[in-house]
């Protein structure tokens, strides 16, 4: 019996066991997608609707018509008015709004008489996220207003202000137009999902052998170290592609992700990453002395190095640098950056080679690793 034929036998004997377990089997398909979902809806940068209170302490025409610019934009959601500026602490407290706008008394007169009028925008830290865009947003909508009260007075006055030189930036956005958060992160989930599952389910497929006994057996069969870890990757690559598709087509269908690059290079970049991570879930099974160790150590180095680590959720220039290069430790570092360059840039390897170099590089030394181990163990 040549090898490949050892291979397959192998290979035939893991179909057998995964059909024979059907409920984690079943487990195993259906939660990527759930969790491609349920996370997709769930996660989302998107800051808008955010709950505002106002205090008119003017009460003119001229800050009832301020305050209503606050109330007819998509970001500030008006909730409703307070009496004093004492009141917002209370209401900050009460998680009752994020963001109170003041208008103090002379705001009118001010406007009327061509003079600087002024405004307090208070800011519920507690959300930074929303602090910090809130303050982006408050600032544009008041020189935007200021700029118009400006007009208004100067032809009021007889000024004739369209002869004055102008600046009119025209900004556009690439890749994603409408900045929609989805588009940002489903390309970067389907990394970190794929991860959690490869890791976590191969990390315990060696020591599961070890703790049913056959492990033994396999250790006085003809089989060499990398012929069993070839049998051991290739169920699992098949179900990996299967879970990538099938989340792939969710993202599509329900989240209109767009794929603008070549299919054949993210299918390229997809299978050296699942070798990557089914490499890395058997050296884990290789050096994981229980069932339950295999577990923790599959959990931690998948679920916190995909979330922190890859770039899916903060990009990696905001960590520090020690942290940037312990990401290139994970292949969910460089999967993520080829995800979203077919999705939203349609890159091809031209402008992908680097990161598929590194897939390639890493699939070669974890699965080596994992057999070195492996072997030292049966020993």
């Amino acid at each position: 019996m040549n090898a490949w034929n050892r291979i397959a036998a192998l290979v035939a004997k893991e179909f057998r066991h995964l059909g024979r377990d059907r409920r984690t089997l079943a487990v195993v398909l259906a939660l990527p997608v759930l969790q491609m979902i349920l996370f997709a809806y769930a996660i989302s940068f998107d800051v808008k609707n955010v709950s505002t209170v106002v205090i008119d302490q003017d009460r003119t025409p001229a800050s009832a018509a301020y305050l209503r610019s606050y109330a007819s934009s998509d970001f500030f959601h008006v909730v409703g008015t307070a009496g004093s500026l004492a009141d917002v602490d209370r209401i900050f407290d009460h998680n009752e709004a994020r963001i109170a706008v003041l208008v103090p008394p002379g705001f009118g007169r001010s406007l009327a008489a061509g003079e600087k009028a002024t405004v307090a925008v208070y800011l519920d830290g507690s959300e930074p996220t929303a602090a910090r865009v809130g303050q982006a947003f408050a600032t544009a909508l008041n020189q935007s207003y200021g700029q118009k009260v400006a007009i208004e007075w100067a032809d009021a006055q007889g000024v004739d202000v369209t002869a004055a030189g102008q600046l009119e930036p025209r900004v556009r956005t690439w890749y994603n137009p409408e900045r929609r958060s989805s588009d940002f992160l489903i390309p970067g989930l389907m990394v970190v999902i794929i991860m959690v599952v490869a890791v976590q389910q191969t990390a315990v497929s060696l020591v599961r052998e070890r703790e049913q006994g056959t492990d033994e057996q396999l250790a006085i069969s003809p089989l060499a170290g990398w012929e069993m870890m070839i049998g051991k990757l290739a169920p699992w690559t098949l179900l990996a592609f299967g879970e990538l598709a099938a989340i792939t087509a969710v993202g599509m269908a329900f989240f209109a992700l767009p794929l603008r690059g070549s299919l054949g290079v993210l299918a390229l970049g997809a299978g050296l990453f699942v070798f990557c991570s089914l490499g890395l879930g058997l050296v884990i099974s290789a050096v994981a002395p229980s069932l339950e160790s295999a577990n923790m150590l599959g959990l931690l180095l998948s679920i916190l190095p995909a979330f922190v680590l890859s770039g899916f959720a903060f990009p990696l220039s905001s960590v520090p640098v020690v942290l940037q290069w312990v990401s290139s430790l994970f292949p969910a570092r460089f999967m993520v950056d080829i995800s979203r360059g077919v999705f939203l840039k349609g890159a091809g390897i031209t402008e992908l080679w680097p990161e598929l170099a590194a897939l390639s590089i890493y699939a070669v030394v974890v699965i080596a690793v994992a057999v070195m181990l492996s072997s030292r163990r049966r020993r």
